[in-house]
């Protein structure tokens, strides 16, 4: 490839980290906002989480092997195209009101993701110069965290309405007038999904047309383990007990990232009497704040061991959630604020581990770590059930004991010294 050709498909493919991301952290916007328009409870809202999370878990293995048979950048394609018809089905979804219906385009948008997450990482290595492989990945990775700051802003801004009405309320309003600001509330998110559709077309089209490199993974296809039935190949990594840890590890961060993050607006309207869009807001410098853990993480890394950073953030965000679960006023909210920066080096370092020694077996014990993000499907549900029947501060202590499992992990690992830390979730 050429310099400048080179240069496009680097732009295009870290294009894709952006895209995954913001999806991802528009969920923390749709719960609140999904909650309202079709009259849920907290369990029922949670499902926005188990709908994306799930997708990702039931899709990874079909997809690394779809991408076996047809290439990575089939599966990119793929993996757009379903993104892209998850985020159109928003349309119909809104003007019928149905939460069902919005729960099974978000699946399809994460089914989608779940093929771009897979091919992503391994791709942006092999674009360019091999000596700039490392920086490539981090570059392309930033843009998932400049995602994850832009999402809540944006959605805030341009799905929630920042009016919501009591029970009571409700009850109290004509059944027309009723009707009028459920429907009202629920189309707001037909432009913003509908813009996302179109801008992630393009993207598709534009890497139709771009010449990309094929990957083919050194030793590959040269080894019996390459040679067995799919069944065989992943009944011998379930032996692997530091594969098996990492993905409950991968199970209980992405749990705890998804609770932390998905009752962040409800939480702090419960606790701290924020609006809406206020709320929304706080959780977007939240998640800069997670951004810029990552890079802060990074440098130190130089001079702490990644498991020993591991350690220590794990063991603050318990006590950071214990403070947000136990004080009272703005102080849980700023509490929560400060899980997102301690949060950052978490999935990629626990990846890291999970993977550590596996070889040529390192892609499908790769997919078994990405099917723990099922963890953000699982946990969310039990938080949301225990909002319902006590309050949401108190349902706070599921990502408290989530994060308690981290760091057990975490412990059982210090021996591991050297530790090349791969691109985070």
């Amino acid at each position: 490839m050429t310099k400048s050709k080179n240069l496009i498909a680097i732009g295009l493919i870290t294009s894709l980290f952006f895209i995954w991301g913001f999806a991802l952290n528009l969920n923390p916007i749709l719960i609140p906002h999904l909650k309202k328009a079709c009259q849920l409870s907290d369990l029922q809202s949670s499902f926005v989480d188990s709908a994306s999370y799930l997708a990702y878990f039931l899709i990874a293995i079909p997809a690394a092997l779809f991408m076996k048979k047809y290439g990575y950048k089939g599966g990119i394609l793929l993996g757009l195209i379903l993104f892209a018809t998850g985020a159109f089905l928003f349309y119909p979804a809104s003007i019928v009101r149905n939460y069902g219906c919005f729960l099974g385009a978000l699946f399809i948008i994460f089914s989608g993701s779940a093929f771009l997450e897979t091919a992503a990482n391994p791709y942006i290595t092999v674009i360019g110069d091999p000596a700039g492989a490392a920086q490539r990945i981090n570059f392309a990775q930033s843009f998932n965290g400049l995602a994850a700051t832009l999402a809540p802003f944006i959605g805030g801004t341009f799905i929630l309405s920042g009016k919501s009405l009591t029970p009571a309320q409700e009850a109290a309003m004509p059944p027309d007038q009723l009707s009028a600001y459920l429907a009202k509330e629920a189309s707001s998110v037909q432009i913003p999904f509908i813009v996302i559709g179109c801008v992630v077309v393009l993207v598709a089209f534009m890497i139709y047309k771009t010449a990309l490199p094929e990957i083919v993974e050194e030793g590959e296809g040269q080894d019996l383990h390459e040679s067995k039935p799919m069944w065989e190949r992943y009944k011998v990594l379930f032996k692997e007990k530091g594969l098996m840890l990492g993905a409950m590890a991968e199970f209980f961060y992405v749990g705890a990232q998804a609770c932390v993050t998905s009752f962040f607006i409800r939480f702090s309207g419960r606790v701290a009497g924020l609006e809406e869009k206020p709320a929304s807001h706080y959780l977007a410098a939240g998640m800069l704040g997670f951004m810029i853990g990552r890079f802060v993480g990074t440098a130190l890394m130089r001079y702490v061991s990644a498991v020993k950073l591991l350690t220590l953030y794990s063991f603050i965000n318990v006590m950071l959630i214990l403070t947000a679960v136990f004080t009272h006023g703005m102080y849980p909210v700023y509490a929560l604020m400060a899980v997102a920066f301690f949060m950052s080096i978490m999935f990629p370092t626990i990846f890291s581990l999970g993977i550590r020694g596996l070889g040529k077996k390192t892609k499908e014990g790769s997919s078994l770590l990405i099917m723990g993000i099922v963890g953000g499907a699982v946990f969310p549900m039990i938080m949301g059930r225990i909002s319902d029947v006590s309050n949401i501060q108190w349902a706070y202590l599921v990502p408290g004991f989530c994060f308690f499992g981290i760091f057990l992990f975490a412990r059982k690992n210090l021996k591991v010294k050297e530790l090349k830390v791969s691109a985070g979730h």
